[in-house]
This record gives C-alpha cells, structure tokens and sequence, in this order.
C-alpha cells in the first residue's frame, strides 16, 4: 500500500473519545487534544491476552477515527498465540511482534503514520487501568508507558539489578 492508496483521513486524534469498543471486551481512550506532542496517542485495555478476541474490536474502533490500520506490533509474549496478520472487516492487519515489553501497542496506518497506545494489563484493577489512561492521554505527556503503569499501580517495578 502506497501513501496515495491510504485514504484522506486527518493525522489528527478526535477530541474526547473515551467509550468502551465493546461491553466487557476492551475500553480505548484516545489523547483529547489536536496536538501530537506527548510520548502516546492513547491507552488500550483489553480484557484478555486472547489477541483474536481482543484485536478486532480495538482495529475497528480505530478505523472509525483514524482510517484504516495496516499494522499493530505489540509484544509477542504477552499474547496466547500471536498470528503474523489477522482479516478485520475485509482487511488484512499485519502483526509484528515485538520482545520489548507488553507495555506499547503501535500502530499504523498508511506506510508513516504511527500510533503509540499504553498497553494497560488485562489483569489491572478498574481504578488503576482508569488512572493509567488517563495519565497517558494527557496533553504533552512525557512519561513513557511502562513508567506510567508503575506509577498508577497497573505494573510492576522492574527487578532490581
């Protein structure tokens, strides 16, 4: 896919998107403002480590607001059973994965446009996932996701060396 096959969507965040994708499966905040600055666009929590059924229901969502997504890395590891690409509403979605933590999802539509979502744990408490998102879509965040986690309680401090 070229840049000219990508759509004319805005490379721009919708304001005040922050709704559950599906009841009971994944809840996805975006960053409510126009300007990219911060380190993330948005946080993801999804209710299992189930990728198929979890990822259709966040590409789909996403696809509303920021057209269509050609890619997701994500960390391997942290899934059951991670496929290298999955067919989502007509389309296929590469995966790449990743062993660098299971603390980001990127994601990317077009050849250039990347998106970074804080990961927030299937397995985190209501209260800290909703601290976590909502530090992580604030304006000119600068604090990187796994950080953001430890500091709301959603993760773990890494083992001392």
């Amino acid at each position: 896919m070229t840049d000219s096959d990508t759509p004319d969507v805005p490379g721009l965040l919708p304001d005040a998107v922050h709704r559950s994708v599906k009841p009971g499966t994944a809840l996805l905040r975006l960053e409510t403002t126009h300007e990219r600055e911060g380190i993330l666009d948005g946080a993801w929590w999804p209710r299992s480590r189930d990728i198929g059924a979890e990822l259709p229901a966040l590409i789909t969502a996403l696809t509303e607001y920021l057209g269509p997504v050609t890619r997701v890395g994500l960390d391997g590891s942290a899934w059951d059973g991670l496929p290298t690409r999955v067919v989502i509403d007509g389309r296929v979605v590469h995966i790449d994965s990743f062993p660098v933590g299971d603390d980001t999802v990127l994601v990317t539509r077009g050849d250039r446009d990347h998106f970074s979502f804080l990961l927030i744990p299937p397995d985190t408490s209501p209260d800290a996932a909703r601290a976590a998102m909502a530090r992580a879509v604030r304006p000119g965040n600068v604090t990187e996701a796994s950080q953001i986690l430890i500091d709301t309680g959603g993760g773990t401090p890494p083992a001392p060396a």
